[in-house]
């Protein structure tokens, strides 16, 4: 195994390593034996510590994988007869296997959005049928902060889509699975674009920026999970040793831990669109708003370029790539690769 080789690239944040910030405080809790199943001091306090960022009677719940905080929180707060609405692009359209429509029982209505991002009107399209015994039942909405397209939703587009929300009787729920980058990019704090601007549920992940494993499950009314526990048990996610879920929470929320990280990485997202916009033959396809670069390459020199910096394909048939930044990319990393990019077109 000595002949592996952990060689960064662009492929996802999800590929990079863990902070050493983040390392040391799992350490630190290694010691000894602490009550199992998140009855341990480590836990109480990084659950008091995000309910202080989120608002005090925000309800905190951990999870291991942010499919997991996705699917129980959804299906927390609705019925099989429910409809979520989310962009075609969604997280839980797209890349979770049907598990929020296998384990939840609700349909998914899905928006085309050209760029990510849902909108009163795509939502009122949806908005029709209510009270018909014959059609599902539109309960939530859900938005993705910053969405699978690297793009961010403003405070006011956010608070738009929650009052549109609430006025229909439905609920907001909000993949945060980079929501550190979204902050980031906003210059605001967690609670400014969650609860204060009338998100009702929040996936908030930190797998992505640094941590190496652990979301968390927030609701901002305590009314919407009562009895969770049970279904987090039910789900397979309530870590006998959530300590060391715990533990990274509070190393991350630590002296913001988590802005410095996502600024590093949309920093190097900025310097990667930089260096490779003017490059004959690229053609940046995205805003870039966070911490990917979208583009469109020649198809046929991407095996080439994958060979020195894996990435993916993000839509094979306009030839569209992405460029995922994390909170370890280097300047160096970037630089060759806009090199070794220059050198193939």
């Amino acid at each position: 195994m000595s002949n592996i080789q952990n060689r960064r690239g662009f492929a996802s944040d999800n590929n990079a390593g863990v902070h050493p910030q983040i390392l040391e405080a799992i350490a630190e809790v290694n010691g000894g034996h602490m009550v199992a199943y998140g009855d341990d001091p480590y836990t109480e306090k990084a659950t008091t510590e995000i309910r202080e960022i989120f608002g005090g009677q925000a309800e905190v719940y951990f999870v291991f994988i942010g499919t997991a905080a996705n699917v129980l929180g959804l299906s927390t707060v609705t019925q099989s007869y429910h409809a979520v609405i989310c962009p075609e692009s969604a997280h839980i359209n797209v890349d979770e296997c049907g598990a929020p429509e296998k384990f939840s029982g609700c349909k998914l209505l899905t928006c085309p959005t050209p760029d990510g991002k849902l909108t009163v009107d795509m939502i009122a399209a949806h908005m029709h049928g209510i009270g018909f015994e014959h059609h599902v039942q539109p309960r939530v909405v859900s938005i993705t902060q910053a969405t699978e397209l690297g793009t961010v939703y403003s405070i006011d587009e956010i608070r738009e889509i929650a009052e549109y929300a609430h006025r229909h009787g439905m609920l907001l729920h909000m993949d945060g699975a980079r929501i550190s980058n979204a902050a980031v990019s906003l210059g605001c704090g967690f609670y400014e674009m969650t609860g204060g601007a009338g998100v009702d549920v929040l996936s908030f992940g930190g797998t992505k920026n640094g941590m190496m494993y652990g979301e968390a499950i927030i609701f901002f009314n305590d009314s919407l999970c009562r009895d969770f526990k049970y279904r987090r048990k039910q789900g397979m996610q309530l870590a006998s040793k959530m300590r060391y879920i715990s533990a990274q929470f509070s190393a991350f929320l630590k002296n913001d831990l988590w802005r410095e990280n996502a600024m590093h990485a949309n920093l190097m997202a900025q310097k990667l669109y930089a260096a490779v916009k003017d490059i004959p033959g690229v053609k940046i396809t995205r805003r870039v708003e966070s911490n990917a670069v979208f583009a469109t390459l020649p198809p046929h020199i991407i095996p080439s370029l994958q060979e020195a910096y894996f990435f993916y394909v993000w839509d094979e048939e306009q030839s569209e790539v992405r460029w995922m930044c994390s909170f370890d990319t280097t300047e160096e990393d970037i630089s060759s690769f806009a090199s070794i990019l220059r050198s193939l077109l």
